[in-house]
């Protein structure tokens, strides 16, 4: 069936819509040009430029420390590797769905989430999403600024041994703040130089982690004593206690990217495109990843007789001057991949949704820099269980329940059917009451309490009272993603099929 525009026009080739000459909306409250939709004539990201996005988001330091952190948890490398790969492949998912506004209508997520939310409720999800952006970025900065701190330290001494200034050495300062500079120097020549790097920085950075796992094969004698390292949990009732909330927080791990991947989708040359790009690129690096990761810490266990999960300290731990320079530009490259692709792009747009007159793309992008140093993101990272449990169980139910929405309203609500104008005018349909939705928001309310409001952390490990926030809901708590997308999509689905906003302002004419 061909797809047409609210205007009537006939849909571009592949199902993709744009707005028809003349009818760019005018409410400046609204639009700016880093909200329009891209012209199909700029949506040019091919199968393997997606692919390699994803590639140069898998591999980096955090995600890293996500499949050593399950190590040093207790899991054995076979058990870190399956909740993992099973995690990526549960989110690919909403991923897709979500990524499909993207090619189609050119639109970026906090103007999708406009047809759910309403025009001024979309600042809901986007302030949301954008939140998590900053800390994100914040962690990934100090990541990549301590990692060049401790490696530089290696090359040339005395690094640590600076004077300090806020409890840390002046140099660790100077190196974060360096490192800051060069994410922003970079996403401020936009979304093209963005395709660039991540093309070439995606093989590299799977080089540099060959490369570690070789290193520490040879140190710990060969691959065996990597994989004779037993499990703590076994398979049998300590296992499942670990296990659930685990892959609740590997999934949240790219939750965020569910929500905004029409940030990146929008520039897709169709959807076989974005399908097959983010399927070829998600699950298989991230497990591939996971595997190097978990070997590789295994071996670290091997070799030092203590798991490090952390792997600018473990490469800090070679004596050759050429291997810590390779491990530094590797760490550079993988740290700025997946920062300024995750944690800058979509933040930029949301603040740009919040006040389009006042805030552009790079406006914004300056804007999550600055609240991502605000946030002091060094605390996040403190131990594996604060790192896995608490900060992403919260983060994935909050973004699970949004996805729901989202999944929810595109897919069974409107059936992929849009009114392009509409999502920028104050008149059109998706203004609700006051430019609220409140089924919406009614959804997203229960859905989050739902998904963490049973918040708990072990003792001495987190904020969370040992009994959950809300004592009653604390064995929810541990499926905080699945239940927050499917509460919500549950609930949104019944209360809009009930009303007459359920109807598609395109299939009604």
């Amino acid at each position: 069936m061909t797809a047409t525009t609210p205007a009537g026009r006939p849909a571009i080739a592949d199902d993709r819509v744009e707005l028809a000459p003349g009818t760019v909306p005018a409410d400046p409250r609204f639009v700016n040009d880093d909200l329009l939709p891209v012209p199909v004539e700029r949506r040019r990201w091919t199968t393997y430029n997606f692919t390699a996005l994803w590639v140069g988001m898998a591999h980096n330091i955090p995600s890293w420390m996500l499949a050593s952190g399950l190590v040093a948890l207790g899991m054995d490398w076979k058990q870190a590797v399956l909740t993992i790969a099973l995690a990526n492949v549960i989110v690919l998912l909403p991923m897709l769905l979500t990524g499909h506004a993207g090619p189609k209508y050119g639109i970026p997520f906090p103007v999708l989430a406009r047809a759910s939310f309403g025009l001024r409720g979309a600042n809901l999800p986007a302030l949301i999403r954008a939140g998590v952006a900053c800390a994100w970025f914040g962690i990934q900065t100090w990541i990549g600024g301590q990692g060049v701190f401790i490696l530089l330290d290696k090359v040339f001494g005395g690094w640590a041994e600076a004077s300090r200034v806020g409890g840390q050495p002046w140099t660790l300062w100077l190196c974060f703040v360096l490192f800051w500079a060069l994410e922003l120097a970079v996403i401020h020549r936009g979304m093209e130089t963005l395709r660039r790097f991540e093309n070439w920085a995606a093989p590299f950075v799977i080089v540099g982690a060959l490369v570690l796992l070789v290193w520490v094969s040879a140190k710990a004698g060969g691959l065996g004593p990597l994989l004779d390292q037993p499990s703590k949990l076994g398979w049998g009732a300590d296992f499942w206690p670990v296990f659930f909330p685990a892959l609740m927080g590997m999934i949240a791990f790219w939750a965020t990217l569910s929500l905004n991947i029409p940030d990146f989708t929008r520039f897709g040359a169709g959807q076989r495109a974005q399908v097959w790009g983010q399927t070829l690129g998600l699950p298989t690096t991230m497990t591939l990843f996971a595997l190097l990761s978990v070997l590789v810490t295994s071996g670290s266990q091997a070799v030092y007789g203590a798991p490090v999960w952390d792997p600018v300290a473990l490469a800090a731990k070679a004596d050759n001057v050429f291997g810590l320079l390779f491990a530094l530009v590797t760490v550079l490259v993988a740290t700025l991949s997946v920062n300024i692709a995750a944690n800058v792009v979509s933040p930029a747009y949301d603040l740009a949704n919040l006040a389009p007159k006042l805030i552009g793309f790079r406006t914004g992008a300056l804007i999550t820099g600055v609240v991502g140093v605000v946030i002091m993101p060094w605390k996040l990272t403190a131990t594996p269980e604060l790192y896995i449990f608490t900060w992403l169980g919260l983060v994935g139910g909050l973004l699970g329940t949004v996805a729901g929405i989202l999944i929810a309203d595109y897919w069974l609500v409107r059936r992929t059917v849009l009114d392009l104008e509409g999502l920028y005018r104050a008149d059109g349909p998706y203004w609700y009451r006051g430019g609220w939705n409140p089924v919406a928001v009614l959804a997203f309310a229960v859905g989050g309490i739902l998904a963490v409001g049973g918040s708990h952390s072990a003792p001495g490990t987190g904020p969370f009272p040992e009994d959950g926030l809300i004592p009653f809901l604390e064995p929810l708590a541990d499926y905080g993603w699945a239940v927050g997308l499917a509460a919500s999509l549950l609930l949104y689905t019944a209360l809009m099929r009930r009303g007459t906003a359920a109807r598609s302002p395109a299939r009604s004419r």
